[in-house]
């Protein structure tokens, strides 16, 4: 029989928490769901434990070999038979008792919305820790226009993981999880199905977000750093590149914006703090072939990125060097005003950098773009 709405609950290595996650759904005040056990051939009493809920909306399904979380993942949507999916793993588990009421009404009450989320509470050894800040997007209930959710998403993720239950045609219609996207298959999906849909949001932390040591979360964080900011720029490309087929060229410019601080972060921690998470120019002109389809199209980012760079050497007081960067920003694209002024500010010298201080005391402040952790 078809329900509402299906909760999928990747687990592996997990048992010992997943009696937390689905008594969390199964006391839910909105019955009208099935629960399916993503076992992903998990080595420990997984089956057991999956055995012992004698609910009838709970299905146990084991993988014969391990698929891989992102995989698992789509296996799991692609066997869901609800009009939404919520996807949660099984360290994770809901924090009200209404929570899917909630998210049902709001998702009803609006044809338009692709996906629902709310901000998360940190557990950590049964305690709460705090609501995850990045998940917070105001004191009051919303729904956000896809293209202007974007704004703020493409910065960064901002919703967390287990806290968006999506509308199953977006998965079926728009994309399930790119297995190639380890680190950041979520955010990815949060970007693209806002290109297509509007987001609503519930102001109530209504989801646990679990903090220990083998959380998945935690893993991937762990991995290799070209890894992470590989995953960090492929989503960039990628929306923009769902933007120009749809001809959403706004959106395709914050792609590029995005792209561009991004990078100039990368390049900015290498060259002065060698960070962990910075990128040599060899590393970036080897991101460029991999991602740009056309020369032209590489100019122009090697523009956007060669005047960042210089915004940030700028800031570091590094005036020598933001002057270089410029310059280089110039050759690739020499009608670009912005950069044009920039540099001749700071070949007046003191006077110069003065006057851009200056103006930039009353200019808008954009928000930064984050850099992993």
């Amino acid at each position: 029989m078809t329900k509402k709405v299906s909760f999928v609950i990747p687990c592996y290595k997990l048992a010992y928490l997943l009696p937390e996650c689905i008594n969390s759904i199964l006391c839910q005040t909105y019955e009208d769901f099935e629960i399916l056990i993503m076992d992903d051939c998990s080595p420990d009493q997984t089956p057991e434990i999956a055995a012992s809920f004698r609910d009838p909306r709970v299905k146990h399904v084991r993988n014969e070999k391990n698929l891989g979380h992102l995989r698992n993942y789509n296996k799991g949507i692609e066997l869901s038979h609800g009009k939404y999916v919520w996807l949660i793993s099984a360290d994770d588990c809901l924090r009200r008792p209404y929570a899917l009421e909630r998210y049902v009404q709001v998702m009803e009450e609006h044809p338009e919305v692709g996906y629902v989320f709310s901000p998360a509470v940190r557990l950590q050894d049964g305690r709460e820790t705090g609501i995850v800040s990045w998940s917070i997007h105001g004191t009051q209930d919303a729904v956000f226009k896809g293209h202007s959710f974007l704004e703020k998403l493409i910065l960064g993720n901002c919703v967390v993981a287990p806290a968006g239950m999506v509308r199953k045609e977006c998965y079926d219609k728009v994309s399930v999880f790119p297995p190639d996207l380890s680190n950041a298959g979520d955010w990815y999906l949060w970007c693209v199905f806002a290109l297509h849909y509007d987001a609503a949001y519930l102001a109530e932390p209504l989801v646990y977000y679990r903090s220990h040591e083998t959380n998945m979360s935690k893993i991937l964080t762990q991995s290799a750093r070209h890894v992470i900011i590989a995953d960090n720029i492929a989503v960039r490309w990628r929306l923009k590149a769902k933007a120009e087929e749809i001809g959403a060229t706004s959106v395709r410019r914050l792609c590029d914006e995005a792209m561009a601080t991004y990078y100039a972060h990368l390049l900015a921690g290498k060259i002065y703090d060698n960070a962990m998470f910075g990128m040599t120019l060899e590393e970036f002109e080897q991101s460029l072939q991999h991602h740009t389809r056309t020369k032209s199209e590489a100019s122009a980012m090697r523009a956007r990125v060669y005047t960042a760079l210089g915004d940030q050497c700028y800031l570091r007081r590094d005036f020598s060097q933001a002057r270089q960067y410029y310059e280089w920003g110039i050759r690739q694209a020499p009608w670009v005003i912005g950069t044009l002024t920039k540099y001749v500010l700071l070949k007046m010298g003191s006077p110069g950098a003065h006057l851009r201080d200056f103006a930039a005391t009353y200019a808008p402040r954009r928000p930064a773009i984050p850099v992993p952790k």
